[in-house]
């Protein structure tokens, strides 16, 4: 596998303009895509009865050196892009749908309200993503796939009878921080894509379950 040195962190301002101006650097080497965090099994079918929660997802943030279709490594200081790799869509959306498929899956018990659909939702999740890399313990070593991610769940308190107005600091709000470390198997590009994938199914299985949980 073939790491494409980036920078030295010195600053995080320094990291994210050196990040960003790498990736204008094209490789001459063919380039593979590749996706990551789709489920294994079908979703569950939806029987006459609705589900009992519904929630709305909101935008996924995430890092801006990992948000695109550029697949990082880092060891100690140093990070690299991995060349002749690339999302076959930007992480940030792949981890979109992958999350929106584990609720799928539990759609007995919740549904997701599309971003468009009207009406004030009973639930609100946010979702951050704060690591999404695959971590070497030194140079040429199999790295861990690590994914971290911020689950923020809000509740909507109802409206006043009378017509008040909805106050969103009345509702309930809790948080959870999730963290997935996934090993490798080896220091190959499919092998890296697989953990990407296999810990990115498991913190949206968590995050999904974390949601029904919470708000029963």
């Amino acid at each position: 596998m073939i790491l494409r040195p980036v920078l030295r962190l010195a600053a995080s301002a320094a990291v994210l303009t050196a990040l960003s101006g790498c990736a204008l650097l094209s490789s001459p080497d063919p380039v593979q895509n590749y996706r990551f965090g789709l489920p294994m099994a079908a979703p569950s079918a939806v029987g006459d009865t609705p589900a009992p929660l519904t929630v709305s997802i909101r935008r996924i943030e995430f890092p801006q050196a990992t948000g695109d279709d550029k697949i990082l490594g880092v060891t100690g200081l140093e990070t690299a892009y991995i060349g002749g790799a690339r999302w076959v869509s930007p992480a940030s959306t792949l981890f979109d749908d992958s999350l929106k498929a584990a609720f799928a899956n539990r759609a007995d018990r919740i549904r997701v309200l599309g971003r468009r659909e009207p009406g004030t939702p009973p639930l609100i999740l946010q979702v951050t993503v704060t690591t999404f890399e695959a971590r070497y313990a030194a140079p040429g070593a199999v790295p861990d796939v690590v994914v971290t991610a911020r689950a923020q769940l809000r509740s909507t308190p109802e409206r006043r009878a009378g017509g008040g107005t909805i106050r969103p600091e009345e509702g309930r709000s809790v948080e959870r921080v999730f963290t997935v470390t996934q090993p490798a198997g080896d220091n190959r590009v499919s092998a890296i894509v697989a953990a990407f994938d296999t810990a990115t199914r498991d913190i949206n299985t968590q995050i999904a379950d974390w949601t029904i949980a919470s708000a029963n």
